[in-house]
């Protein structure tokens, strides 16, 4: 039988991650959780009475297995304790945290231990969800708990620390705030329909409406970004046959992950991998060169190709340097047709250019020209530079652009951008039911339609922070964290 979430006895884990190490953390929350402490742990060789206990001090002593059927208690480990006490944990509860030394066998040990005194297991995600349901932060908190574990990069770590420490739930509740006050009017209208009387100025209704959906609209927007910044930025290498993609990809990760030939469509499929580039994480994907041919399998990779180029934020073109000017106009028009540079950033790199040292400066001026035709005052959202991936030249520039590209996307020291694909669509539905009010203000419906929509809005904002939802929600989140967190 599966344990409620919601019980209210003393639970156990490993907080440290599995395997052999230095030393381990053994947490233990709930109203046993020093009763249980103080039956197996010694202080300099005697009992440790729960009298004794100073809250967040770490005492040394040893944690000793209690005499059994005739055997008499032996030592398990030398031990660091720290006591707890609620509600200034970090679930709200008492808690008690072991510091063990990492044999495996020890914290196995220690575990079957804790449960023969009255402890149990603890289920994933159960510390996090009694800090939830203990108030110690509200359910978009407790998701950027699980962000902050898994980040990998400055960007992403920034990020969930500011979801952690509240900025998102803060916007979030001035988004219900106002929509609450709207509420409130329309509900008064409803108790006194008989007497067919407004208190809503419907004017200053659309209004503050339309403010509250353009915030929304805002935070739905920052998703793509939020998103990239959270899983890697995607950047998709794109070109010709043989004008160094793959060549671009190796020198990128400063190892040969992809195969490199001077036979035109070596690469069939896509190859993606991830790179740290000043604190932030860069997925480049190395695409099948575009041509047209009647070979089945390269005419797939071209296809995904496409697609790849769509769903990037960044598109690096890369273009033969070695070619005639009609070539690489050509080029680069084909490059610019499959680019949005209205949402997307180009970069065009002229690659080879260490085999063509004298016609280099021609070229990006023709490109220039080529580009500013065909875009005309969009051209300023792509970058122009000569490379040879062969031998780096030009690399260090490249990742310096790309730089410039993150940070010009607009995430600050305290950015509020979503993240999380269930906030994302909480907010598409309160979206949707805002627009609903808004045509049913501007056509008169019934008062009772409108205010259906509203609640209906206010339900899906209040489903990010916890204020409105269900067990089986509340499962499906925390069922994704760690045992022991």
């Amino acid at each position: 039988m599966r344990t409620s979430f919601l019980s209210d006895d003393t639970i156990c884990a490993v907080a440290t991650a599995p395997g052999t190490g230095a030393i381990a953390v053994v947490r233990m929350s709930g109203p046993q959780s020093h009763d249980i402490a103080c039956r197996l742990f010694y202080h300099h060789g005697k009992p440790f009475p729960k009298e004794h206990i100073q809250p967040y001090r770490t005492f040394y002593g040893q944690l000793v297995i209690p005499a059994c059927a005739g055997q008499a208690a032996t030592t398990l480990d030398e031990v660091l304790l720290t006591f707890f006490t609620a509600p200034h944990s970090f679930t709200g509860e008492d808690a008690v945290e072991i510091s063990v030394h990492g044999s495996v066998y020890i914290q196995q040990r220690l575990l079957e231990l804790l449960v023969a005194e009255g402890a149990r297991m603890a289920l994933p995600g159960e510390y996090t969800r009694r800090a939830f349901v203990n108030r110690k932060f509200d359910l978009a908190q407790a998701e950027a708990v699980a962000d902050l574990i898994v980040s990998q990069n400055e960007a992403a770590h920034r990020l969930a620390m500011n979801q952690l420490k509240g900025g998102f739930s803060k916007q979030l509740q001035v988004l219900r705030s106002k929509l609450l006050d709207i509420t409130s009017l329309i509900e008064l209208e409803l108790d006194f329909s008989e007497e067919d009387v407004e208190f809503a100025d419907r004017s200053q209704l659309l209004q503050l409406l339309e403010e509250t959906q353009g915030h929304i609209h805002t935070l739905t927007d920052s998703f793509c970004l939020g998103n990239a910044i959270k899983n890697g930025i995607p950047v998709a290498i794109v070109g010709a046959t043989n004008t160094g993609k793959s060549t671009l990809l190796n020198a990128l990760l400063g190892e040969e992950r992809a195969i490199v030939s001077d036979i035109a469509g070596t690469t069939r499929d896509t190859i993606e991998e991830v790179m740290n580039l000043n604190g932030t994480l860069f997925r480049f994907i190395d695409t099948a060169g575009i041509r047209s041919t009647d070979e089945t399998i390269e005419k797939i990779g071209i296809e995904r190709t496409f697609r790849k180029i769509d769903e990037a934020d960044i598109v690096l073109g890369m273009i033969d340097a070695t070619l005639d000017s009609a070539a690489v106009e050509a080029s680069a028009r084909m490059i610019l047709e499959k680019t949005d540079t209205t949402r997307q950033t180009l970069v065009l790199l002229l690659n080879k250019s260490d085999r063509c040292a004298d016609t280099v400066a021609d070229r990006i001026d023709q490109l220039k020209n080529t580009v500013c035709e065909a875009l005309g005052a969009q051209a300023g959202h792509v970058y122009l530079q000569t490379l040879s991936a062969k031998t780096g030249n030009g690399l260090d520039q490249l990742k310096q652009t790309l730089s410039e590209v993150r940070q010009g996307m607009a995430l600050g020291q305290d950015a509020v951008l979503v993240t999380n694909l269930r906030h994302y669509e909480a907010l598409q539905h309160a979206a949707t039911n805002l627009e609903a009010v808004r045509r049913g203000l501007q056509d008169a419906l019934p008062t009772d339609l409108v205010a259906q929509d509203l609640r209906e809005a206010l339900y899906y904002l209040g489903s990010i922070t916890g204020e409105i939802t269900t067990d089986e929600v509340l499962g499906s989140i925390f069922g994704r964290f760690c045992i022991g967190k």
